[in-house]
C-alpha cells in the first residue's frame, strides 16, 4: 500500500521502515493488489512512467527493472528516502510531491503511463488529481490505479460511520500486519460513481475495470485471506486511456 497526500503522511512516517520491510511480500500486496495492477500496466520497456504515490519504491523498482524510465513521488520524506535506497542504480527519479496539488514539475504530455497504486484513498477530491494525470500523459497514454473497493468499505461500519453510501467520509483504523504499535491510518470512503465519473469527467476513457482475485500462491501463504478475497474483493484496479 502506498502513501500520499497529507492525510497519510504522519501515519506512514511513523512506520515507514516496517512498511518497507513487509509490503514487498505481504499477501494483500504481493499476491493480490500488485499483480492485478501490474497486469493492467503491461509491458513498460522503453516507456516513460510516472509512479504517483510511490511509497518506498516497490513498484518503481519493478517498472525500472522491466525497462521503464520512471519518475516517482511521494508526500512522505521517510518513504522517498527508502525509495531512493531501493531504486539505487536504476532509471528512477524520485522526489517529494503531493498529488493533491498540481504536479508542476512535470510538463504536459511527457509520460506514456501513470501508475497510482493504493494512494487515491488518501485524497478527498479525486477530479483534480485525475486532471493532472491526464495533463502529463501523452495522447494514447494510460492511467492504472487501485483503491479500496467502495462496497467493501461500505459494508464496514467503521468506515461508513453515520454517512450514507453516496457521501464521502474520512475514517481511520489501526492496521494490523505491520508490527507493533499498530499504526492508525486515515483515508476516505466514497461511492463508486464518484470515482468513475471523476475519471471520465477529466477526459479519460475507461478501458478496464478489475475486481481482483488473489493469486493461487496465496492459498498456501495466507489461507484465511485467500478464502475471504475469493468470496469478495477488497480493492478495485482500473485502467483508463487518454
Amino acid at each position: 500500500m502506498t502513501c500520499d497526500t497529507p492525510i497519510a503522511k504522519p501515519a506512514y512516517a511513523a512506520f515507514a521502515d516496517r512498511y518497507d520491510a513487509l509490503a514487498p511480500t505481504k499477501p494483500h500486496n504481493a499476491l493480490y493488489e500488485r499483480p492485478a495492477s501490474l497486469a493492467l500496466v503491461g509491458d513498460v520497456a522503453g516507456l516513460d512512467i510516472l509512479d504517483a504515490g510511490c511509497g518506498s519504491g516497490i513498484c518503481s523498482e519493478k517498472l525500472a527493472i522491466a525497462g521503464g524510465r520512471v519518475r516517482a513521488f511521494d508526500v512522505t520524506p521517510e518513504m522517498t528516502a527508502l525509495a531512493r535506497e531501493r531504486c539505487a542504480g536504476l532509471d528512477v527519479d524520485i522526489r517529494e510531491g503531493d498529488m493533491s496539488k498540481p504536479l508542476d514539475w512535470i510538463v504536459d504530455g511527457s509520460v506514456d503511463g501513470v501508475l497510482c497504486s493504493l494512494a487515491l484513498d488518501y485524497v478527498e477530491n479525486l477530479q483534480p488529481v485525475f486532471a493532472e494525470f491526464h495533463r502529463v500523459a501523452r495522447p494514447g497514454g494510460w492511467l492504472v490505479f487501485s483503491m479500496g473497493h467502495p462496497m467493501r468499505d461500505w459494508a464496514d461500519v467503521r468506515a461508513r460511520g453515520e454517512k450514507t453510501y453516496f457521501e464521502t467520509n474520512r475514517w481511520g483504523m489501526h492496521w494490523s500486519g505491520f508490527g507493533e504499535p499498530n499504526p492508525y491510518v486515515e483515508s476516505y470512503r466514497r461511492p463508486l460513481g464518484d470515482i468513475l465519473n471523476g475519471l471520465t469527467g477529466t477526459g479519460w476513457t475507461l478501458d478496464r475495470f478489475v475486481e481482483p482475485l488473489p493469486v493461487a500462491e496465496m492459498r498456501t501463504v495466507d489461507p484465511r485471506h485467500f478464502a475471504e478475497l475469493s468470496r469478495a474483493p477488497a480493492f478495485i484496479c482500473v485502467r483508463a486511456r487518454k
